[in-house]
């Protein structure tokens, strides 16, 4: 039963290669919506089957969560369309989940990160709905100049890849300090490597947030999003900013 747990944990918390399932899941479901719903829901059934586990996952699928975190961190760098971009920061964070595990002995908490952890890359989801709407694709470069074409959805993009990068005082940044924090006495080298998936989501989401928001845009008469969605969107932003700090407890 735990092996079967563990199994499936791998499948929904993705280690590669069981992670190019979501890839390919993600890539072909067409409608935004769908996209958001499983962005929220995947790695939720990874969190309830390493909970069937019982005890702590074994050191060796920790360390190969915190390899895959950092094989699609680094891949993540070179993606210019938004919604790859955001399946492959989605898996990168999903695999820390498993030595997240490690600082957070409270199974509702450790759901509770990865909700928190996902509802970024569903609202990036989203907005790349929005730009393939209004431009054709949501490639960097392609689709550029939404500060100025469309400055409500590059304000909300903009702070919304801050929260997936993990910037404070969003829940990512709380479990990735946590995280470094509580394996550096275990396993040095993980620690470290987190610290370096760390610092690529970073180079991630300055790369990708330059290809949409900076530079001339394409055109300038765009149909923005209105202010209602603006800031309700915001609102979401501002609760988990709050959530993250109130998570923190639980972490660090």
């Amino acid at each position: 039963m735990e092996a079967l747990s563990y199994l499936v944990a791998a499948v929904f918390l993705p280690l590669f290669p069981a992670s190019m399932l979501f890839n390919r899941v993600f890539a072909r479901a067409g409608d935004t919506r769908l996209r958001m719903a499983l962005l929220l829901v995947w790695p939720q059934v990874g969190v309830f089957a390493l909970a069937l586990g019982g005890s702590q996952p074994p050191a060796w699928l920790i360390g190969w969560g915190v390899l895959t975190a950092a094989l699609y961190a680094f891949r993540a760098l070179v993606l210019r369309e938004l919604n790859m971009w955001t399946a492959h920061m989605a898996v990168s964070a999903w695999a820390l989940l498993w030595p997240i595990a490690l600082a957070s002995e409270d199974g509702n908490a450790l759901a509770l990160q990865g909700l928190a952890l996902s509802v970024p890359f569903a609202l990036l989801a989203w907005q790349a709905g929005r730009i393939e709407a209004v431009f054709g694709a949501a490639y960097a470069g392609a689709s550029g100049g939404l500060a100025h074409a469309m400055p409500r959805l590059a304000t909300l993009m903009t702070v919304t890849v801050l929260a997936a990068v993990g910037t404070p005082l969003f829940p990512g940044f709380f479990a990735l300090l946590a995280t470094i924090t509580r394996t550096a006495p275990l396993v040095p080298v993980a620690a470290i490597v987190i610290l370096v998936v760390w610092m690529l989501w970073a180079w991630a989401g300055a790369r990708i947030t330059r290809g949409f928001v900076v530079g001339p845009p394409c055109e300038e008469s765009r149909t923005d999003i209105s202010g209602t969605v603006a800031l309700l969107a915001g609102l979401v932003l501002v609760a988990l900013g709050v959530a993250g700090v109130g998570l923190s407890g639980y972490l660090v």
